[in-house]
């Protein structure tokens, strides 16, 4: 018997209500822009929330797009694909994929789940250099409990594992092409979950907005964590990225900047590195509009100088280069640098060297400022190619 139409879906909406709560109080909805960003955060996260909270399943996994355009969280990767797939540190996985021709593939298991006071811990993360990757690109791997002579690409699940994150990562954008990718449990392969009744759903709704307020309360206290204690205009060294990666690195900084300033960020190419990439983000630790404003760069996609550096110039007014960085009406937010597939530690001469000009003075300031200058034209074609690879991007 129904008790009435908002019986199982009451939880959800309450939590909805906390959410609406949390943002127009966030420090970042003081602004209208940011207030209005904020509602437009609060959106991705609920179909996110509702993705995720229907998608767990340990016993019939299956991958899903935890983070895009649209569902942005975590200050996410413009250039990166994020996959996830809840699974249980007692049973056997079989992933199965072809190997795309994107810069990096990297695999990740976490015991747990980001929480406002604690970044889950990484039981093992590897690329596919670590994997026996067949000529035409197909590759098999296991992960499961400890077994004797488990044999080539066989991964062991540590106790509390309950999540596989899955990252591939273009650095151009035009020519390189994701992957394929699958999971199934081997314990229960052939058979078929249950079918939901009443309870099971009541569930997954009021997971629903445990999820969301979670997720919400976790990223805004992010920042708190690795950036806001740092000065501004500055950025730090190069160092491993928390949270396990071990062949990643990334410097990370924020930035206050007024109408006629530009931030000028100076980087070697690191030929060490298969992915660089350069990100701005809003004070919502999320990504700027990366389809229809350049507020990212691979070392693919920008100008590299003469003298293998790259110059990257934030600002709000168009400096006419080629390596400009939107702000798109942030004069404050995050910028983060980040190296993948490393095969060495960086140290400080791999990092980047920040100063903050007059945008007028850039002439000046920049080396290699006549030949790294493009037309109006020449930036809307930019442009252009951006909207059409994230398209091609996201129909796969």
């Amino acid at each position: 018997m129904i008790e009435n139409e908002f019986s199982l879906t009451r939880p959800f909406a309450d939590a909805i209500v906390e959410a609406e709560k949390l943002i127009a109080e966030a420090p970042p909805a003081q602004t209208e822009q940011g207030l209005l960003e904020g509602y437009d955060y609060l959106a991705g996260s609920i179909r996110a929330s509702l993705q995720m909270a229907w998608a767990y399943q340990r016993d019939f996994p299956y991958f899903t797009a935890s983070t895009g355009p649209y569902t942005k969280m975590g200050l996410d990767n413009p250039d990166t694909l994020y996959f996830n797939a809840n699974i249980r540190d007692d049973r056997e996985y079989l992933v199965t994929g072809v190997r795309g021709t994107t810069a990096d593939l990297s695999f990740q298991i976490l015991n747990g789940d980001y929480s406002p006071v604690e970044v889950p811990d990484s039981l093992a993360a590897f690329d596919d250099r670590q994997l026996e990757i067949g000529p035409d690109g197909r590759f098999e791997l296991r992960f499961g409990p400890a077994r004797e002579n488990p044999g080539p690409n066989y991964f062991v699940l540590g106790e509390g594992s309950s999540m596989l994150v899955v990252r591939e990562v273009y650095s151009d954008w035009m020519t390189e092409r994701r992957g394929e990718i699958r999971i199934r449990c081997l314990d229960t392969a052939g058979q078929a979950p249950p079918v939901p009744d009443r309870s099971a759903l009541a569930k997954r709704y009021g997971v629903t907005g445990k999820i969301l307020l979670s997720r919400l309360k976790t990223f805004l206290a992010f920042p708190k964590w690795f950036y806001d204690n740092l000065p501004v205009n500055t950025m730090t060294e190069p160092r491993s990225t928390p949270g396990g990666l071990t062949t990643q690195f990334s410097s990370a900084g924020h930035y206050e900047l007024g109408p006629e300033e530009a931030m000028i960020v100076t980087v070697p190419r690191c030929a060490d590195a298969p992915y660089q990439g350069i990100q701005l983000g809003s004070l919502w630790y999320v990504s700027l509009d990366y389809i229809n404003h350049q507020t990212s760069l691979t070392a693919d996609q920008a100008r590299v100088d003469p003298d293998g550096k790259i110059r990257f110039v934030l600002a709000e007014r168009d400096p006419g280069l080629a390596n400009w960085l939107e702000l798109t009406g942030h004069d404050r937010g995050y910028v983060q640098i980040r190296w993948q597939r490393l095969a060495r530690d960086l140290g400080p001469d791999d990092g980047p060297v920040v100063e903050v000009v007059k945008t007028d003075e850039l002439p000046d300031r920049l080396p290699h400022h006549a030949e790294a200058r493009v037309t109006p034209e020449q930036w809307a074609a930019r442009i252009a190619a951006r909207q059409d690879a994230v398209a091609a991007r996201m129909l796969g």
